[in-house]
């Protein structure tokens, strides 16, 4: 059993067995023993690759994208350029690259990352220098002032809670002990308000999943963006609704159990639009309908921006590129399962590459 395996099997002995979501934040954000507290999870030394360290050119399309919101909303300076699980900081180089080009945005900008790790925070400070940077714990201590934010593989991390549907009420997951080994089990069944609403389009046997931290969060970006302006654009894996098992593990970029190696292997569930899109309008913004990622850098312009760096690549350089392209875009690859959605205020245009939000 792994050093934070043991801590939590004595925290079961004592309290009895924990929530999915309980067990799920401390494998991630244990001080000592967490899973981003003790390394560096990113690039293929690590045990996942993100968009952004696939290709420049996902950061360079969001980074246009920011641009043009800019622009349509007035040129606003100063605004906060920030983003919520920066990561090594790849995504916010190349948006910054990217939006050199356009006069004066660039010196309006003052960089804001949401970051709870002190070892991925030294990367990222390495990553942007000389730039400067303010990092943040939460989203809640961001300036008030206009809001362009990016939250790319943000949500999905963020513990849940996992219900079993059943004859008389919905099973929460649990984490318990079976032969001195960390295994899910069941609580007994119970009704809660929470998923009444879920009751009309599931039936005994469907597992649903909620995120409790997803919706305040996002209500917290949409109050400023509606207060102040800006933008904020979503990317991650998921659907409209949860439904169905989702959450996983994954180590040396291979799926593994969530539950034989606690601390040392990434835990994330797809996430769920639909509440995040729910709290944003509650809290005084618009949403736009949840969109492919595929489609949206088709619509931004990577495949151009594609042709024009290929001019420049010859023999496995060149196969590289073409295979980054597609694995960004392609409906087989991550242009499908990666869905976005921007947060935007009700009196500002759609930003671009977004569909509107159907009534």
């Amino acid at each position: 059993m792994t050093p934070l395996g043991e801590v939590l099997a004595r925290r079961i002995l004592a309290e009895g067995p924990m929530r999915l979501a309980d067990y799920m934040a401390e494998c991630l954000l244990h001080p000592a023993h967490g899973y981003y507290a003790t390394r560096d999870p990113f690039g293929r030394a690590g045990d996942f690759i993100t968009a952004p360290e696939i290709s420049q050119m996902f950061g360079e399309m969001l980074g246009l994208c920011l641009a043009q919101v800019w622009l349509d909303q007035g040129r606003p300076a100063p605004f906060l350029l920030a983003e919520c699980g920066p990561g090594r900081g790849t995504l916010m180089a190349d948006v910054l690259r990217a939006i050199r080009a356009v006069p004066g945005m660039t010196e309006a900008a003052e960089v804001h990352l949401v970051e709870a790790s002190p070892r991925l925070r030294a990367i990222q400070r390495a990553r942007l220098a000389p730039r400067e940077v303010i990092w943040h714990e939460s989203v809640a201590t961001l300036p008030e002032a206009p809001l362009y934010l990016l939250a790319n593989e943000f949500f999905d991390a963020l513990p849940i809670r996992q219900f079993l549907r059943g004859a008389t009420g919905w099973a929460e997951r649990q984490v318990g002990l079976v032969e001195g080994r960390l295994a899910p089990g069941l609580a007994p069944p119970a009704w809660f308000d929470a998923l009444a609403a879920r009751r009309a389009d599931t039936r005994p046997g469907d597992v649903v999943e909620i995120c409790p931290a997803g919706p305040p969060i996002m209500a917290e970006i949409a109050a400023r963006i509606a207060r102040h302006g800006g933008v904020a654009l979503v990317l991650d894996y998921g659907h409209w609704v949860s439904l169905g098992d989702t959450f996983q593990a994954v180590k040396d970029h291979a799926p593994c159990d969530p539950f034989a190696a606690p601390g040392l292997a990434d835990l994330t569930a797809h996430v769920a639009f639909a509440p995040l899109a729910e709290a944003a309008r509650a809290a005084g913004a618009q949403a736009s309908a949840m969109t492919a990622q595929g489609v949206l850098l088709e619509r931004l312009g990577i495949t151009a921006r594609a042709e024009a760096l290929a001019r420049g690549l010859r023999g496995a350089a060149l196969d590289a590129h073409v295979a980054a392209h597609r694995r960004l875009t392609h409906p087989a690859e991550m242009g499908l399962v990666f869905q976005s959605l921007a947060i935007f205020p009700v009196t500002a245009p759609l930003p671009p590459g977004f569909d509107a939000a159907r009534d």
